[in-house]
């Protein structure tokens, strides 16, 4: 037909059979069906008709206008409308436009990614200054607080004068100060293992435990293993220090500082045949 136009996609060199409406509708601006890019449907309209050359008498089919013979012809329905812009949009180019260079070709779908760039720095939520100043001492004192409460009995073992504190502290709190427990400043000093002589199959175990830390620790757990003749263990038990105190010791204070606790335990063996022993001290 002789009204037909054709317009060339600059994308990707699909041409299209379009016509004067589909042009109109966004002053020229087509969208490619086939790769999607916005160009200037009315600028890049081409002529599909054979040039004749003033030296040959053949049409020229090797002009470039014409696109490349392998490119498929599409027709109008394939071209879509560029999109709509928005009221932000329109407003946008108007402020981008003269500032841009002279000569400085218009690429629609970059033109797109850098005005929306800055809305999306500018929208991102921030967090005020004032809130990290002011978390920083909150975390401070909730890391001070855990490490209070979980080393309150060194606290207050080589701090005697917080205890009071403490113990209020942790009366508020629902726990309790006790006496350090640190079985590396005890130490067994001497021990002994008798049979008595009154008793027949009774054992006497004797041993002077030492505090040797300038502080009190707590009374550790007794462990006493009896041994046969091949140095096998024949039976173990553990005493806690309810079982070898007298009523008058006091278990929540502990060995004071740089003294020696004597203990005395009597241990029925009757059922049992031993030749050696051996005393452990440990906190369970």
């Amino acid at each position: 037909m002789a009204d037909e136009k054709f317009t060339r996609c600059p994308g990707c060199n699909t041409i299209f059979r379009v016509t004067e409406p589909q042009l109109a509708l966004r002053a020229g601006q087509v969208r490619c069906g086939h790769c999607h890019t916005v160009f200037n449907g009315v600028a890049s309209l081409v002529s599909l008709a054979p040039q004749q050359h003033p030296q040959r008498s053949e049409p020229d089919y090797d002009d470039p206008s014409l696109g490349p013979p392998t490119v498929t012809l599409r027709n109008a329905q394939a071209l879509e409308p560029a999109p709509e812009p928005d009221v932000d949009q329109r407003v946008e180019p108007a402020i981008v436009a003269p500032i841009r260079k002279e000569g400085a070709v218009d690429d629609p779908e970059s033109d797109y990614a850098s005005r929306f760039s800055w809305q999306e720095k500018r929208e991102r939520p921030r967090v005020p200054s004032w809130i990290f100043g002011m978390s920083v001492p909150v975390l401070v004192l909730l890391f001070a607080g855990q490490a209070l409460f979980h080393f309150r009995d060194a606290i207050a073992a080589h701090w005697p004068k917080t205890k009071p504190m403490l113990i209020k502290l942790c009366a508020a709190a629902g726990c309790q100060v006790r006496a350090l427990q640190d079985v590396a400043g005890l130490s067994i000093e001497a021990s002994d293992l008798q049979a008595d002589p009154a008793h027949k199959g009774l054992l006497i175990l004797s041993a002077t435990i030492r505090n040797r830390a300038p502080y009190p620790l707590a009374y550790p757990y007794i462990e006493l293993t009896l041994s046969d003749t091949q140095d096998q263990p024949v039976v173990r038990r553990a005493f806690a220090p309810g079982e070898y105190l007298s009523g008058a010791a006091d278990p929540a204070i502990g060995i004071a500082g740089n003294t020696e606790l004597q203990v005395k335990l009597f241990i029925d063996a009757s059922a049992t045949t031993q030749a050696g022993y051996q005393v452990y001290l440990f906190y369970p």
